[in-house]
């Protein structure tokens, strides 16, 4: 659930959009004479223009009959995609089985970014773990709430984070590494799935 995916997920809604965009640009120009034909026929239903040549007339009624069964497939996509069933709810175990995995997921990124820096002595060194969950209701568990996150941003206590997440501890140069901020900050997009949780880790708790 954590870092890559964000980039895929993009790339192929682009190029499914890219996509999507030729075939309606050649659908156009496939079918526009039989879109002129339908408007003249139309706009005059007791006295259009009717072509003398028994070929052309012919090639007339091809374009139509070409036209209608292209519209009649686009009309039997969109209700199949209709009527596709929704995914099955999960179930609670399943949301608090996925909700440990991201947990541990958020621990070992985190650790592997508390390497020694002299900035350790202080307190104030730097972490940033970027991760992907895509379902609210996994991330909301991992931080200990009943439903998704209704926050975009919040501080959240450095205990009460490690109390959700499992315990944070690194080690450098004999140092025992802890996170040093009295607050972790965590950021939450539901729409995208992407977060960001941030803090400072030093020698000392915070």
């Amino acid at each position: 659930m954590a870092g890559a995916p964000k980039s895929n997920k993009r790339k192929s809604d682009a190029g499914a959009t890219a996509s999507s965009s030729k075939k309606t640009k050649t659908d156009d120009a496939a079918y526009a004479s039989a879109k002129d034909h339908v408007k003249s026929i139309l706009a005059d239903p007791e006295s259009f223009d009717i072509e003398s040549d028994e070929a052309n007339v012919r090639r007339v009624f091809v374009e139509l009959a070409e036209y209608a069964s292209s519209l009649e497939a686009d009309v039997k996509s969109l209700v199949q995609e209709s009527t596709k069933p929704s995914p099955p709810a999960k179930t609670p175990e399943k949301i608090e089985s996925e909700a440990d995995r991201l947990g541990n997921t958020i621990v070992s990124g985190i650790k592997k970014q508390m390497s020694w820096k002299p900035s350790c002595k202080t307190n104030s060194s730097k972490f940033v773990f970027d991760g992907f969950c895509p379902d609210p209701l996994v991330f909301g568990k991992v931080l200990g709430l009943d439903g998704p996150p209704k926050f975009k941003q919040k501080k959240i206590p450095r205990q009460e984070f490690e109390d959700f997440v499992g315990s944070i501890e690194g080690s450098a140069r004999y140092n025992t590494l802890y996170i040093s901020s009295s607050e972790v900050n965590v950021r939450y997009n539901a729409d995208t799935g992407e977060f960001k949780v941030s803090g400072s880790y030093g020698i000392t708790h915070g």
